[in-house]
């Protein structure tokens, strides 16, 4: 499968304020400007026409770059940096468009040009994003559905970018196996909030020539110079810290906006012999194609590397008409090619939704030879119709353009035609499983059926819970910690009060990482039940052995522990309890000696530490693999775990420290050591080593039982 949280996309070219997104159509094929200066202003004029020019080469850069993004995305399975050059083109053209308004004495308005362009996009973006959504009802899975919905809302409102920044660096995220059709608009939503952004610029500029009277070009290449370079600097710290965020952050793309601008500002005074012009343009090209190959864009962009394609880009850009047989310009303005130019936003749009699908629907990782061609030619034949039939009636579609109000209902009609159904449907599908939840206790008891006789019988044909779809539903931790405990900022999301007693006889303190997280719906049952004050205090990924290694996030976990002492002051917690061994995919189990010394930790200062065992963890994860279907069970079975039955490592601990309680529940999540994928009708395994809040409620009783055990054993 194709990497499914980064994928470039292409990127519409901007609108005129005046005429369509197009760059290519904000001049007359003849080179006259549509933006001319005000009469009997010579000097303005000259200085519009600088900017003005029809540029049939950058509509040809259009058609290789989505060629190549396609390419690399069909045959390839990687991406190519073919969105880092439609964003530079998008800010050149928006940028030569301000400049011939600014430079010719007319007013920019903005409220017009902001409805304009999305009134232009957002029609044939809707249509793909109801047609997507359409086939991620009929033939994705079912745990994705949800997801995949709530991502066809992010792209039409243009957010999608960051709910795939967040998913990048969550660690709940569920690992399904199925790219979102839907990724590919994170650029689109990038340039969405850059169109909203730099006309705040250009209006700066507007101010400055109307107090001055001077040139708006000084002022422009100083304020896109400042967001260059602080932009590229945020980008190359962020990707070398979080890359995985940084690929789909604004903040770290601006530059890439910001360097075409600088381009457009001065290229009306770059002149070059044609035999420069020769070398820049194919140079450029041979520089843009071998990007993909030779650099892993998707794990090195958006940080400096980026400018390789935003400079080939550019030399192409610089090369301009060489007025030469030989030079690019002569292949780039060909007929077809400019053909190929006009549908390359349709192409894009089409072709990703098309490919992931087709590999949904054959469970394969990548396409093909052959189907691969298919689906590069149906996404061409496709993107061409829908040019024909959509995007360019709308361009022509003069009515919108007579009044303001009417392109905003345009853009209210497109943003409903996606929210309203997206929301019926997401409401429907909650109702439902209201429905199935009210009838849980009966229908299902979970691990109650492995301890109780004389259950109540419920419906045997009643649906399994929960649904698995979309990222691993973190448990609330509860209320925000006060602020007086001094936590770090970034750490006050890890803390909540769960539970709140003003009679409490015990407090309790949770620590650890998402294998204590997901005990917390039962820990929470206990504490309610006994009277105690319950505090949590977790972040998944972090284990909380003194200075052990982290898989990831290293920093971020230091910082965590660092914290830990200001908790334990405010908490002083009665009990600890965290996750204690930690089981591997290979089926075996570890107790780090750093985990040891950091229960000596807790106990040191008077705490009574309550270590879980940890659950066995596969290569896979059984709930995805039912689909919603109990009689998928056998087919979805883990091989037998070696940890039930076995001693438990922390047993030798626990029986030398009377204040350190071991407690194993496995048995009743693995009875026998088979790690049945449903128990009591309840689904056990969220992923590959999470259990489900469902199944861990379920077992709250038997939690109880065990935990007020080994606390009297140990004589608490």
């Amino acid at each position: 499968m194709l990497p499914p949280d980064r994928t470039p996309t292409l990127s519409p070219a901007p609108c005129s304020p005046t005429t369509a997104p197009a760059p290519w159509s904000d001049v007359s094929s003849a080179g006259a400007p549509t933006d001319s200066a005000s009469p009997g202003s010579s000097d303005s004029a000259a200085r519009v026409a600088r900017f003005s020019g029809f540029r049939p080469e950058v509509q040809g850069l259009r058609a290789i770059a989505v060629l190549l993004v396609v390419v690399y995305h069909v045959f390839m399975g990687r991406v190519s940096g073919g969105v880092d050059v439609f964003l530079f083109i998008s800010a050149f053209f928006m940028t030569l468009s301000f400049v011939r308004k600014l430079e010719g004495g007319r007013p920019l308005a903005l409220g017009r040009y902001w409805l304009h362009t999305f009134k232009r996009l957002l029609p044939l973006a809707t249509v793909v994003i109801l047609a997507t959504l359409f086939l991620v009802w009929w033939l994705y899975p079912a745990q994705d559905v949800a997801d995949f919905r709530f991502q066809g809302v992010a792209s039409i409102l243009y957010f999608e970018n960051w709910t795939l920044a967040f998913n990048a660096v969550d660690y709940y995220a569920a690992d399904h196996s199925s790219a979102s059709p839907f990724q590919h608009f994170w650029s689109l939503s990038v340039q969405g909030q850059v169109f909203l952004l730099w006309p705040l610029i250009f209006g700066l500029a507007w101010l400055d020539k109307r107090r001055t009277g001077h040139s708006s070009v000084p002022v422009l290449a100083a304020c896109f110079g400042l967001v260059f370079a602080a932009s590229l600097a945020f980008s190359v710290l962020s990707t070398a810290t979080h890359q995985e965020f940084a690929y789909f952050d604004t903040r770290a793309r601006l530059w890439e906006f910001a360097l075409g601008s600088l381009v457009a500002l001065a290229i009306p005074y770059v002149k070059l012999p044609r035999a420069v012009r020769l070398v820049l343009g194919w140079g450029g090209l041979v520089s843009m194609v071998s990007v993909g190959i030779l650099v892993d864009v998707q794990g090195a962009f958006p940080g400096w590397i980026a400018l390789w394609p935003l400079l080939s880009a550019a030399a192409i850009i610089v090369a301009g008409q060489s007025g030469s047989a030989l030079g690019l310009d002569r292949f780039l303005s060909w007929a077809p090619v400019m053909k190929l130019g006009d549908a390359a936003y349709a192409l894009y749009l089409v072709h990703w939704p098309l490919l992931v699908t087709y590999l949904v629907v054959r469970d394969r990782p990548v396409a093909g030879p052959r189907s691969g061609v298919v689906i590069v030619v149906v996404s061409v034949l496709l993107a061409l119709l829908l040019t024909k039939i959509v995007e360019n009636p709308l361009k022509r579609w003069k009515w919108p353009e007579a009044k303001n109000w009417r392109l905003a209902l345009v853009i209210a009609v497109c943003l409903g035609l996606v929210v309203v159904p997206a929301r019926t449907w997401s409401g429907v599908e909650a109702k439902k499983q209201a429905q199935i939840e009210s009838q849980a206790f009966r229908n299902n008891p979970g691990a109650t059926v492995l301890t109780l006789d004389d259950l109540e019988e419920g419906d045997p044909n009643a649906p399994l819970l929960p649904v698995i779809e979309g990222a691993y539903p973190r448990p609330s931790l509860g209320g925000s910690c006060p602020e007086e405990m001094g936590l770090k900022k970034q750490n006050q999301m890890w803390c909540g009060v769960t539970v709140e007693s003003p009679n409490a006889s015990n407090t309790v303190l949770v620590v650890g990482n998402s294998h204590a997280l997901q005990w917390i719906p039962a820990l929470q049952n206990v504490a309610e039940d006994q009277d105690w004050n319950m505090t949590s205090y977790v972040r998944g990924n972090c284990f909380i052995g003194v200075e052990e290694p982290q898989v990831r996030d290293a920093a971020e976990c230091e910082s965590w522990l660092e914290d830990l002492d200001k908790v334990m002051d405010s908490v002083e917690p009665d009990i600890v309890v965290i996750n204690g061994t930690r089981s591997t995919e290979e089926g075996g189990e570890t107790l780090s000696s750093q985990t040891v010394e950091r229960m000596h930790y807790f106990t040191d200062r008077g705490s009574q530490v309550v270590a879980i065992r940890d659950n066995p963890r596969f290569d896979y994860a059984p709930g995805v693999c039912l689909e919603g279907d109990a009689e998928r069970a056998a087919d979805c079975m883990p091989p037998k775990t070696s940890i039930v039955g076995q001693p438990d490592p922390l047993g030798e601990v626990a029986a030398r420290e009377p204040a350190i309680t071991e407690v194993d529940m496995n048995d009743l999540i693995c009875p026998d050591g088979t790690c049945s994928p449903v128990i009591g009708n309840l689904i056990v395994y969220w992923d590959n080593n999470h259990i489900t809040p469902n199944y861990i409620r379920s077992m709250s009783s038997m939690l109880l039982e065990r935990v007020t055990a080994g606390l009297a054993e140990d004589g608490f």
